[in-house]
């Protein structure tokens, strides 16, 4: 028999619709089911595609003797961490204060009143490795709820003192300057692992948003060994099993330091903040394997990830027919039956051998692309070499055979809710890729997207965070206000199109409105009319997913360039500088928030082409600007009166009616040309600092 989660309209919710548990929903009838009955409230915290929490659901929720015992001592309640980004923050702290550790499944016990007193992450059906049964938990806490209360109140004050020294994150610092930035990229290029790239050992996470720091000092400092961090790391995350070489698009992490076992569920956010970062690597570089990982990885999200009304779906699971990685690996056997007459060389190729690389089985890799040793002999130290490069032709033809094979399995499951702000980081990469590769799919795409996300998300000047079912859900965070922006501002520098511009002008107002505390100089992830939790939550730190704050940051940077307005920038320049020595200290952690700075401290480069949209001379500058990779960037089109409001292109014309580009940075402007290399040349210069 189904329970209260059958209503739901989150893939997560609904895998948990059918387990014996009675849960509940997050919402005042769960709390009033609390008080009413005087029990603690369960709080599962989870997402669709997380491995573990599968496991623990097959493991206890969907137990019968577990369930009678949650049913009997507690009011359960399920969450969905992407549908419920603030009760994750707000609990995962405290988690992690009682534990020194976080993840997910989370699990929580609070009082009716929804204040944390105990918690942890994964517990087993049996004590195991040292961890406690989840049925002996079950009882232990139920017993201490019933008969040592002032324990569990103790317990309630000590996380409500953690929550108060948290709440106190704005704290005088260094100022706003160049030496922060410079302590920021000392401590990334500190942790740069030079062997397979990226930051530190195992588990190994991309960090896309610290190698976007790290390219930006190249462009801004011209350090060979800064452009070099930003992509090697990002060819060795393409050539190794974390990126699906069949289907295209990177898993989440690898369980090892050599980017080979990926825990192989995919999310959108990080295939739109890898994405963004091989089209700015590929200005940088004109590397054709950065730009076929890249155009794979936006592919992969057309393919498989896309709405018919034009959303992008939120992840796909790790598992499948219950075996997290069965979708994605190959035994020896099998792939050369399905490589054919290109098995003797695809299969040294993508590192396959008979004894396999995990459990037996093969996960593909393309280390061969990096020449000399192949990906059995560098992978798995049998000594062999490959001098043999396939034309892109053969490969292609292999990779068709390969996905043709593979899509006849079962497949993983798809979390079809469709994200704000995930929406709005991938429409940001898409809409750059058609902008730098010229790309007519990415375009198409780019443009539905955000008619989808403006028409179907946007309610009364407000962004909704879910969309599922067919209709927006929860009030939208920071977050999803200023990525939706941020990706309709580059839907703006793709079309010139006027309208992009002011919808992304009236969201950046909506977060300072809703978001801002002036107080406190700094943002809330929650809106001031958001419902109150045991404490408002607010998230500096960069972490899978830029913190709301940094995005609105850079946000406001870009509209106060177009607007020649001066609060907008005003009030991100306090936000950043409360974060100034953060910064400074662990740049990994906050390189959105470095990037943000890094415009605020070196300023936009800003770019005005005045003249008619989709002339040939027009396209021929445009198509200059693409070529280049330029750092906090802001670009503007047009001629008329509907553009010359625009701050970018007041004062500016088309010379003798003709397309004419106008360069500047930091109050100076290069003579304006109308010729495409004169362009580049001006760009190149524009960035660089002293």
């Amino acid at each position: 028999m189904a329970n209260r989660l059958a209503r739901a309209s989150s893939p997560y919710l609904l895998q948990h619709a059918d387990n014996p548990v009675d849960w509940y929903p997050w919402g005042p009838e769960a709390l009033a089911a609390a008080r009413t009955a005087d029990k603690p409230i369960l709080l599962s915290i989870g997402y669709a595609a997380c491995h573990w929490c599968h496991v623990m659901a097959r493991e206890s929720f969907e137990d019968a003797t577990t369930a009678a015992l949650m049913n009997e001592l507690f009011v359960s309640v399920k969450v969905d961490r992407e549908e419920r980004p603030d009760l994750d923050a707000v609990y995962m702290q405290a988690v992690q204060a009682m534990t020194g550790h976080g993840g997910w499944p989370m699990t929580v016990f609070l009082t009716p009143a929804g204040e944390p007193f105990y918690g942890g992450t994964y517990f087993p059906p049996e004590d195991r490795h040292g961890l406690p049964s989840f049925r002996r938990i079950l009882r232990t806490i139920a017993d201490a709820w019933r008969t040592r209360r002032e324990e569990v109140g103790r317990a309630v004050l000590s996380v409500a003192e953690v929550y108060a020294a948290a709440a106190d994150t704005v704290q005088p610092g260094p100022a706003l300057d160049a030496s922060v930035l410079d302590g920021g990229w000392r401590g990334i290029a500190r942790r740069f692992e030079p062997i397979a790239g990226g930051f530190g050992g195992a588990p190994k996470f991309p960090h896309a948003m610290a190698l976007d720091v790290a390219l930006r000092r190249w462009a801004r400092r011209g350090e060979a060994q800064a452009l070099h961090i930003a992509t090697h790391s990002f060819l060795q995350m393409a050539r190794g099993g974390i990126f699906d070489q069949v289907g295209g698009g990177f898993h989440r992490y690898t369980v090892d330091a050599a980017w080979l076992v990926p825990h192989f569920e995919k999310m959108l956010y990080d295939n739109a903040l890898l994405a963004r970062l091989g089209v700015h690597l590929w200005q940088a570089t004109g590397d054709d394997e950065v730009r076929r990982a890249t155009e794979r990885t936006l592919a992969w999200v057309r393919r498989e990830m896309t709405d018919a009304n034009g959303g992008w779906y939120s992840s796909l699971d790790a598992d499948s027919e219950h075996e997290e990685g069965k979708f994605y690996v190959w035994s020896a056997d099998e792939f050369a039956a399905v490589a054919g007459a290109d098995a003797s060389w695809a299969g040294p190729w993508f590192g396959v051998t008979a004894a396999g690389n995990w459990e037996g089985h093969n996960i593909l890799t393309a280390r061969g692309a990096a020449g000399g040793a192949n990906a059995a002999g560098a992978a798995f130290g049998d000594g062999s070499e490959s001098a043999f490069t396939p034309s892109p032709a053969a490969l292609e033809r292999v990779l068709q055979r390969l996905y043709a094979a593979r899509a006849r399995r079962v497949w993983p499951g798809r979390d079809e809710k469709i994200i704000a702000s995930w929406n709005g980081l991938m429409l940001r990469a898409m809409a750059e890729a058609a902008r730098v590769f010229d790309d007519a799919e990415a375009r198409a795409a780019a443009l539905a997207n955000g008619e989808f996300l403006w028409h179907a998300m946007v309610r009364e000047g407000r962004v909704f965070r879910i969309h599922a079912k067919g209709a927006p859900h929860i009030p939208g965070f920071l977050e999803d206000h200023a990525a939706v922006a941020l990706g309709f501002i580059a839907l703006y520098q793709l079309t010139f199109d006027r309208a992009w511009l002011d919808r992304a002008v009236a969201l950046a107002d909506r977060c300072v409105t809703h978001f801002w505390d002036e107080a406190e100089g700094a943002f809330y992830d929650t809106a001031d009319d958001h419902e109150r939790l045991v404490v408002r939550p607010r998230d500096v730190m960069d972490n899978a997913t830029p913190a709301g704050g940094s995005l609105a940051a850079e946000l406001l940077l870009m509209v106060a360039e177009y607007t020649g307005a001066d609060a907008p920038r005003a009030t991100a320049v306090r936000a950043l500088s409360s974060l100034a020595r953060p910064m400074q200290e662990y740049g990994v952690m906050f390189g959105h928030a470095l990037g943000a700075a890094e415009m605020a401290v070196h300023g936009a480069i800003e770019v005005a082409i005045a003249g008619e949209v989709g002339s040939a001379p027009f396209t021929a500058l445009s198509r200059a600007v693409a070529s280049q990779y330029v750092p906090s960037l802001v670009l503007a089109g047009g001629e008329g009166d509907g553009a010359h409001d625009i701050a970018l292109l007041a004062g500016r014309t088309a010379a003798s009616g003709a397309a004419t580009a106008y360069v500047c940075h930091d109050y100076r402007c290069a003579a304006p040309t109308q010729d495409a290399m004169a362009v580049v040349t001006q760009l190149g210069a524009a960035a660089r600092i002293a």
